[in-house]
């Protein structure tokens, strides 16, 4: 009957667009044919066109998807980087002043420290922030943070590299991430199946055809060991290691190192560095290229055939074709802009609300830029007798018209209409700000000036605390477990500094992402840790948060006691004890000398006489042999 289908999703709110949702609610196949790829499933076509056109507003090249649709007359649209600069503006707050990654317990690491917990945590914080800074955690959560708030969604990948001797981290673009997700699942639980996948164009000069590239990890039960090896078409693939054969009896299948076989069942297990309880679960690599001639439908990217592919060899010589990983998770994070709904997966992203804004907001610059034309350069009309030449003049300064009688100038204004334009954009600006939830004073387009208080200044700051808070909330999560990630393949990885070190939960810490009275701050971390109603460990934190230049807060907090005399003199008439003043200072107790003999006077009759254990005379009466 040609109804229109009406779909109602994670990215329904593009519906609007032509070129995104036709008659039954599909994206336009000439504007968006990587969609429409053979081996996309169709579950996944709206994600991707929403992805490109996320990215065509962020790169000003919406008017180039939207001319394959509504013509060419839609090149002329100006676009002048509001959506960039709103994705931008989200992604410094998001992150705020700097990163910090915290083990609870570490910041009170004490000599005094019996069962060895606090110096465990500060072992493993000191270990996590060093790897932070090689790896360049905060560029790498910059890459994340900017595809999760313009597209919706961000991944990250980890992975041991053994040639660098630490866990390397990259961002994947989130369209080439297809998590499997049954009917029966629950998109908000981990996927036990996840490829990348992309195509390859065709590269004449090496004579290869266009191809398809997928990376898949997967979770399933512990196998028998496999190793490097060729099939009969000498194609690189593993091959299950088989046993020596005793006498009269067949071979079987070889266990792999650590691990062990139920002699009732025959389940596998081994036991991981990170816990005591044997686990039958491993995560298995897979690395593999076919020719798209060679993908035939109905094969999605989930189902291709295996026999057709061709797989890659890890630099060190493994064939990655299910290569055990020797781990019992994948080592890959989802991050969301946003909280998905109950039983979803994917986030949203923060220009899908304003996206119809932006449009009147594109429409109102090429008004205004057609506006200023004639404004800048005014029609002008001539009337009377014996006008000098006819029809249409150039008009240029100094030029003189010479009017005959009753001879008129008209000037067509169009400066009413440019201003009124003006207005109006400035309306839409603030329109997508409060749909956005980012206040004038967070864009700066709010003169410090004119704010009458501070506590105006906090109020006015309010939407963009309750969008902070949800936004982070939605990163909290993944943060802990990419810092849980972090720790496990360093003990996978068997790296020598992580010898001995047992997973501790992590946490990152975002800097503050408004403006603070560091002078009122100040006064209250000094009053508070005076009064003693705060600890010099909050107070630190409180100085942190609100931008003070402190990058250590242990050797912040050792410094400020290292000085702290009059404390430790207080400590000390407490105690008695130099050796718990001197670990306060930091400093090392001085030897104390020993103690001088006590030296008796002489009394009358008695003789001095050296004390056989060398403590000092003795007193011995004349003419007796015992001692006085």
């Amino acid at each position: 009957m040609g109804l229109k289908t009406v779909l109602i999703d994670a990215w329904s709110r593009l519906n609007f667009k032509p070129v995104y949702s036709d008659h039954l609610g599909m994206p336009n196949r000439r504007a968006f044919p990587e969609a429409y790829a053979s081996w996309v499933p169709a579950a996944d076509e709206r994600r991707l066109a929403a992805y490109k056109l996320f990215t065509a507003y962020d790169s000003n090249q919406a008017a180039e998807l939207a001319e394959i649709q509504a013509g060419v007359a839609e090149r002329d649209r100006r676009e002048y980087g509001d959506p960039s600069m709103f994705v931008d503006t989200l992604v410094a707050h998001v992150m705020g002043r700097g990163q910090t990654i915290t083990v609870p317990g570490a910041e009170h690491a004490t000599s005094d420290d019996t069962d060895g917990g606090q110096a465990a945590a500060e072992r493993v914080q000191d270990l996590l922030r060093d790897w932070a800074e090689t790896e360049l955690l905060p560029m790498r959560m910059k890459q994340a943070e900017r595809k999760a708030v313009s597209l919706g969604d961000a991944v990250y990948r980890l992975a041991w590299d053994p040639a660098k001797q630490r866990v390397t981290l990259r961002v994947s673009d989130p369209g080439f991430y297809f998590p499997v997700i049954g009917e029966d699942d629950d998109g908000g639980e981990y996927p036990q199946r996840i490829h990348f996948a992309w195509e390859l164009p065709e590269d004449q000069q090496r004579n290869l055809p266009a191809r398809l590239r997928r990376i898949t990890y997967e979770l399933d039960w512990i196998r028998p060991a496999t190793a490097s090896g060729v099939d009969r078409n000498s194609r690189p693939v593993r091959a299950t290691v088989m046993t020596e054969p005793a006498d009269g009896e067949p071979p079987v299948p070889a266990l792999g190192k650590g691990d062990t076989a139920d002699p009732d069942t025959g389940a596998i297990s081994r036991i991981y560095p990170w816990s005591d309880k044997p686990s039958y679960r491993t995560c298995y690599l897979t690395d593999a290229t076919w020719e798209l001639g060679d993908i035939r439908a109905p094969a999605d990217v989930d189902s291709l055939p295996l026999d057709k592919a061709t797989f890659a060899t890890r630099s060190d010589g493994e064939v990655l074709d299910h290569l055990d990983l020797l781990i019992d998770f994948i080592p890959v994070i989802h991050v969301p802009n946003t909280v998905p709904p109950a039983e979803e997966h994917w986030g949203q992203s923060s220009l899908a609300a304003v996206l119809q804004v932006f449009d009147e907001l594109q429409g109102t610059d090429t008004d205004s830029a057609r506006a200023s034309a004639t404004t800048g350069s005014p029609i002008i009309g001539l009337a009377g007798k014996n006008i000098t030449g006819s029809g249409q003049h150039a008009v240029a300064p100094g030029m003189v018209f010479t009017l005959g009688e009753n001879g008129r100038m008209d000037t067509l204004n169009t400066a009413p209409q440019l201003q009124e334009l003006r207005h109006q954009r400035h309306d839409l600006s603030e329109r997508a700000a409060t749909v956005v939830r980012l206040p004038a004073v967070s864009l700066g387009t709010m003169d410090p000036s004119k704010v009458p208080s501070g506590y105006a200044l906090a109020l006015s700051l309010g939407p963009l605390d309750s969008l902070m808070d949800d936004m982070r909330i939605a990163r909290d999560h993944k943060n802990t477990l990419l810092l849980k990630f972090v720790q496990r393949l360093h003990l996978a990885g068997q790296h020598p500094d992580w010898a001995g070190v047992t997973p501790l939960p992590a946490k990152l810490v975002y800097g503050p992402y408004t403006p603070t009275d560091r002078d009122a701050v100040l006064k209250q971390v000094t009053t508070g840790v005076e009064k003693g109603v705060l600890s010099l460990e909050t107070g630190v934190r409180m100085l942190t948060e609100a931008g003070f230049p402190i990058d250590d807060m242990e050797k912040e907090i050792e410094q400020i006691q290292s000085r702290a005399f009059a404390q430790a003199r207080d400590l000390a008439d407490a105690l008695g004890n130099p050796d718990e003043v001197a670990d306060f200072l930091g400093r090392k107790a001085p030897e104390e000398p020993p103690v001088p003999p006590v030296q008796l006077p002489p009394q009358p009759g008695v003789q001095p006489q050296q004390d056989p254990q060398g403590q000092g005379p003795a007193g011995r009466p004349e003419g007796s042999g015992g001692n006085t």
